[in-house]
């Protein structure tokens, strides 16, 4: 075994390549020059593979770098060779540094062909940029469903704070429906024991200014009671259809000649307003006490916008309330005062709620118009922001063709429908 072996490193029976090439010198440097190039190429790939690998320890078969790097440094290592045999016959010693080459590109190609079909499956980038894309729509998607969601728990949050606001407004109104039935019932009889004494009181000057004095304080009870009932929605109404502008346009009028004269009305009305069913004497009461509202949310004078609209189905400002839809006429009234707070305004409607001084409001100006609304078949709302004003919206059912057309045939030719006062 050793003998074989310093046989095959023996070189005193070899000659060096050059020989073979005659010591031609422009031979001898081209291959000095080439095989130079070459290893020094060899030499640098491994050392950019190595480095790659070191730094990107994530990268999917990396063990195929390395055999590629071990592969490539024996192949420039060769060359190498190839230079020093043209000056010594170590032709052994050569042979051996081809044989690891061959070693190792075998062992990098065996390993290789197991590796094609799940290189193959890698994502190409216009693969990953598809799916990229892909998902990215995918979270759009998801955080729309989510918007989407929030919205719809907002609307359902609104929806049941307007239904227990409903069912609130409702319970206190029949309470309130209910105690000023009974009390009207007791000024009635107060009434007619006030008219009797008066008639048997003489000419006593001050009995009859103390019976007076008490008449006068069970009409203003009486009065009370009609904002009550109004409230409850148990006030007796002479509904009947009619074009809204009549009694807003009476009510416009009035407070024009009764506010003061820093206080600017703004008539925003529809120039084909559709015809609703009401009590007129009732709106044109609802108008005049919102008149007087906004009149006192601006002690330095402002502006009252009177706006009115038609409101079709599906409108914003209906899907705001409780009502069914359908078709609806809108009656606004706007000043640009204080405003209220939301606490303030979500008890606004509440009757004897009042921001005003004590002895300078009822608390039922509000509560009237409400009752009022809802009674006709209607709803009223109110928006108001802190230093920004309030607005006030009625909204009353537009009056059904057919209830129109009836109401047309029950008036006489020629009859003249009586103007609100």
């Amino acid at each position: 075994m050793l003998s074989a072996l310093q046989s095959l490193f023996d070189t005193a029976s070899l000659s060096p390549h050059g020989i073979c090439l005659l010591w031609r010198p422009e031979l001898v440097w081209l291959h000095v020059v080439s095989d130079s190039i070459i290893a020094i190429s060899y030499f640098s790939i491994p050392f950019v593979l190595a480095l790659f690998v070191t730094k990107r320890s994530d990268v999917a078969f990396g063990w195929v770098f390395w055999a590629f790097a071990i592969f490539i440094l024996a192949c420039g290592t060769t060359h190498v060779f190839g230079i020093w045999t043209l000056f010594y016959p170590d032709y052994a010693l050569e042979g051996l540094v081809k044989a690891i080459t061959a070693a190792a590109s075998l062992f990098t190609a065996i390993g290789l062909l197991p590796l094609l079909p799940r290189a193959l499956a890698i994502p190409s980038p216009a693969q990953l940029r598809d799916a990229n894309a892909a998902l990215q729509s995918q979270i759009s998607e998801r955080e729309a469903a989510v918007a989407a969601l929030e919205r719809e728990q907002e609307e359902r949050t609104k929806a049941e704070d307007m239904l227990r606001q409903a069912q609130k407004m409702e319970a206190v109104g029949q309470l309130t429906a209910g105690i000023a039935h009974d009390f009207n019932n007791l000024l009635t009889v107060v009434g007619g024991g006030i008219e009797r004494a008066k008639r048997r009181a003489g000419d006593n000057p001050e009995v009859q200014r103390s019976l007076d004095l008490a008449q006068e304080g069970a009409r203003r009870a009486a009065l009370l009671t009609k904002r009550l009932l109004a409230f409850g929605r148990a006030q007796a109404l002479a509904p009947r259809i009619i074009d809204a502008h009549e009694p807003i346009d009476a009510a416009i009028d009035t407070l024009q000649r009764t506010l003061d004269a820093r206080i600017r009305i703004v008539a925003n009305l529809v120039r084909e307003p559709w015809n609703v069913e009401v009590d007129a004497q009732e709106l044109h009461t609802a108008l005049l006490n919102l008149g007087l509202n906004a009149r006192d949310a601006m002690p330095n004078g402002g502006n009252i916008v009177v706006s009115t609209r038609n409101v079709p189905p599906g409108d914003l400002v209906v899907a705001r309330t409780d009502l069914p839809g359908g078709e609806y006429f809108e009656i606004s009234v706007s000043d640009s005062g204080t405003g209220m707070g939301p606490e303030i305004a979500a008890r606004a409607f509440d009757p004897f709620f009042t921001t005003k001084p004590v002895g300078e409001g009822s608390g039922l100006g509000l509560s009237q118009v409400y009752g009022f609304a809802r009674q006709s078949g209607g709803t009223a709302v109110i928006e108001s922001e802190a230093g920004n004003g309030t607005t006030v919206r009625i909204l009353l059912p537009r009056a059904e063709p057919a209830a129109q057309a009836s109401s047309a045939r029950d008036t006489p030719p020629g009859a003249v429908s009586p103007q609100p006062i």
